[in-house]
């Protein structure tokens, strides 16, 4: 397990002691996908670092960019180098690599020594500085669902439960079966090999409500670091998954008529000189900073909606009755709201968003819920009543397309100053060059019900 303290020393003996003999460079774009170079170890040692474009982090997840527009106000139209920098924190061995191979994530900088700051990790750390000028520490937890899917080279058939152990497929809802879970053992005994080999701290593995759904949860830990594991999970899973002659997919909708998945993210902040939790008070009750981060998560949640829910397929979760959330209500111990406080300790008072997509990227995802609850303390914005009834007996109170939510937050100020105005322009103007080309698609709907009716 590394740690903050780990230095580039101590990663050349790490690589002398596993016998490393290549590199795999590692960069979090804005979809999360993994860019970079694999260079052989001895390459890495004389370099320590490298450079990429510095478009390589800001392309949509068909790979494009922006031709004309406020995109080119921000990142160079003469597709300028960045430099990437090795967290030694971040080292990891490749289990699955038939080589000794380390895996390592850079973060980018300018030419003068300056964070990119439309980088993902950049953006995490730019909020996470903001707490600690406060003294606070931001505490997270995220429990990530995923599906299960037979191997499906063709996007044109709908995906489908994968066969088990029993040589069946799921048909049924099969939420928290040991059974069901035990139907991958030889998968998921490789999952959590992988991650022991990783150091990566999963905690829990659950059957979640739909067929072939499935949900692994984290140890709260710090935001950047849980923000990498994340990262490095969703890389594990898949290459496993393949493995065992199956996909694992993150998409926040994947099967029609199966609820969708989320990244259901639990936050609190503790005191850096007390270490204590400010979400409780002395005598065991919940402050106002408590009740102010929730009136900034209501706040902000609708205009960071492109950031937690980043794609068109993601409004798809996003429906009454299907196990997400359609407002940002607030309650304790219910899971129809938004927002929901867990019952716990004093010392463990927490908050979790319950918005967020499986699909998110969770940098972006954990620095935009950080920066909304930071607000909410910073400007003391009251939240609304408690939620204590059904909330998807309330109206939406949420964006229903990525187009909505991507005019809510070019218009909010607030959250552009906290993420930066550069990150907030280069992401919008992705988005919208993905939501083009989902428009030129047509989809079987259309062609089922419009085609001979119309």
């Amino acid at each position: 397990m590394t740690t903050s303290k780990f230095t580039f020393a101590d990663l050349e003996q790490w690589f002398k002691e596993r016998r490393v003999t290549e590199i795999e460079c590692l960069v979090p774009d804005l979809t999360g996908v993994a860019r970079g170079k694999i260079l052989p170890r001895e390459r890495f040692t004389e370099d320590r670092g490298m450079r990429l474009p510095e478009a390589v982090v800001a392309m949509g997840v068909t790979g494009e960019f922006p031709e004309v527009g406020p995109y080119y106000d921000v990142i160079s139209p003469t597709d300028q180098d960045m430099h990437l920098r090795p967290d030694p924190t971040t080292v990891r061995i490749v289990p699955w690599a038939t080589d000794p191979t380390a895996q390592i994530i850079h973060d980018c900088f300018d030419q003068h020594g300056k964070l990119i700051p439309f980088a993902p990790r950049s953006v995490l750390r730019r909020v996470c500085e903001l707490y600690a000028a406060e003294g606070w520490q931001p505490v997270v937890a995220p429990e990530l669902e995923f599906y299960l899917v037979a191997r499906n080279p063709d996007p044109d058939i709908p995906l489908k439960p994968p066969v088990g152990r029993s040589g069946r497929a799921e048909t049924s809802r099969q939420a928290y079966s040991i059974d069901a879970v035990n139907e991958f053992d030889p998968l998921f005994e490789d999952v959590y090999a992988y991650c022991e080999q990783m150091g990566l701290n999963v905690d829990t593995l659950i059957h979640e409500i739909g067929a072939g759904q499935m949900e692994i949860n984290f140890f709260h830990d710090d935001p950047l670091k849980l923000a990498d594991e994340v990262f490095f999970f969703k890389r594990t899973l898949r290459e496993a998954a393949m493995r065992h002659d199956m996909f694992a997919t993150f998409m926040a909708k994947p099967i029609a008529n199966e609820p969708g998945s989320a990244m259901h993210v639990h936050q609190s902040v503790v005191s850096a000189s007390t270490g204590k939790n400010i979400f409780s008070n002395e005598d065991g009750s919940p402050s106002q900073e408590f009740f102010w981060y929730i009136g900034g998560l209501q706040k902000y949640i609708p205009a960071a909606m492109a950031l937690f829910a980043p794609y068109v397929n993601s409004y798809r979760r996003l429906s009454r009755n299907t196990a997400a959330p359609i407002n940002i209500q607030w309650g304790t111990d219910n899971r129809t709201v938004g927002i929901r406080s867990p019952v716990a300790s004093p010392s463990a008072r927490r908050v979790e968003n319950r918005v967020i997509g499986a699909d998110a990227n969770p940098y972006v995802a954990l620095a935009a819920t950080l920066a909304c609850g930071y607000l909410g303390i910073k400007n003391r914005i009251a939240p609304s009543p408690e939620c204590k009834g059904d909330a998807y007996l309330g109206d939406y109170q949420l964006p229903r397309s990525l187009g909505e939510a991507l005019d809510l937050l070019r218009n909010e100020k607030d959250l552009a100053e906290v993420l930066g105005e550069s990150f907030i322009t280069v992401y919008t103007e992705v988005k919208e060059i993905e939501y083009a080309e989902f428009m030129k698609v047509i989809s079987p709907w259309e062609r089922e019900h419009l085609l001979l009716h119309v």
